[in-house]
């Protein structure tokens, strides 16, 4: 019977309108709609999910953008999301964020394919930095501007801790609790009585405000396209910088120095893992809808599935 498959007590007509149907809604919605067990909804799901998008497609990959998400609350079990930056692709989804799961992924990629790599954008995640150089050594590591503020607003808030408990009266100390989302926040998404309470707490405390002044002139140094005039920029920062004599400041200027040639790339190639934001926020609709994504390979294909990617527009150099 060429109608159905033998192993299966489902047509090849339904099997298809369960997978497309799986497109736009819920394998549960799904298994309601066909009265049908759920794990015969997703079963049916994954094989043509297998079929469509189970090979990794390498074609055309030139500019790269490497991140992790937590598959569950309180960062418990992480998956790697390799992106096509030209076109929004998810080319490739793998389980934990060590170097073992980059191997994995490089290791489908034939060594022409390798070297048409031209950059990639990533966090300062030194697992990931190390598998790109030595798979793509030619390829230039470029660190993502919102990473690099993420990571310099845990400085700001070891200073503002310190400046609670040095507060020399109580008013200043209250003024200063509590105002963590403040000093975090870009300035043009605080709301009009938050930037005014901001104002206060920068004309009370100078070394706050000496930190958050010098988060806006780090990301200033991103605006820059000559490498020269970047690195003297960066140069500039750290030494104002250095005049905040605090432990986390010393340890930040030093990842600054360590991570300067990624940073200083940007120059080179003008990308980060912003776009990499964007499917994030699409992958947790996608948890959020799910049934079954405790099976990664699963959740990777419907990722997959869902951000297919459109077409080069732009060139990169």
């Amino acid at each position: 019977m060429d109608f159905a498959d033998p192993s299966r007590r489902i047509t090849h007509r339904l099997a298809r309108a369960i997978y497309e149907l799986c497109r736009v809604m819920t394998v549960q919605d799904v298994a309601d709609h066909w009265g049908l067990d759920p794990k015969t909804v997703k079963a049916v799901d994954q094989h043509f999910l297998r079929q469509e998008f189970g090979r990794t497609d390498y074609g055309g990959l030139r500019i790269l953008a490497v991140d992790e998400i937590a598959l569950k609350k309180g960062h418990q079990g992480y998956m790697t999301v390799v992106l096509d930056y030209l076109t929004g692709r998810v080319v490739w989804m793998g389980e934990g964020h060590s170097k073992e799961t980059l191997d994995t992924f490089f290791a489908g990629m034939s060594e022409d394919q390798k070297q048409a790599v031209e950059a990639v954008a990533m966090d300062m995640w030194e697992p990931f930095i190390n598998r790109v150089r030595h798979h793509c050594p030619q390829a230039k590591i470029v660190f993502d501007l919102f990473h690099l503020v993420k990571a310099f607003g845990e400085v700001i808030d070891e200073v503002r801790r310190e400046e609670v408990r040095k507060a020399a009266t109580e008013q200043d100390r209250q003024c200063i609790k509590g105002s963590r989302y403040l000093l975090l926040k870009n300035r043009r998404n605080l709301r009009p009585h938050q930037r005014v309470r901001l104002r206060e707490l920068l004309a009370v405390n100078q070394r706050i405000s000496a930190v958050y002044q010098l988060k806006d002139q780090l990301k200033m140094i991103y605006h820059y396209r000559l490498r020269g005039w970047a690195k003297k920029a960066l140069d500039q920062w750290r030494q104002l910088a250095a005049g905040v004599n605090h432990p986390a400041m010393k340890r930040y200027i030093g990842r600054l120095r360590f991570f300067e040639d990624g940073i200083l790339n940007h120059c080179d190639y003008a990308i980060g893992t912003s776009p990499l934001e964007g499917v994030n926020n699409k992958i947790k609709v996608i948890k959020r809808r799910a049934y079954g994504f405790h099976d990664p390979d699963y959740f990777a294909l419907k990722v997959k599935q869902a951000l297919p990617g459109r077409k080069p527009f732009t060139e990169m150099g």
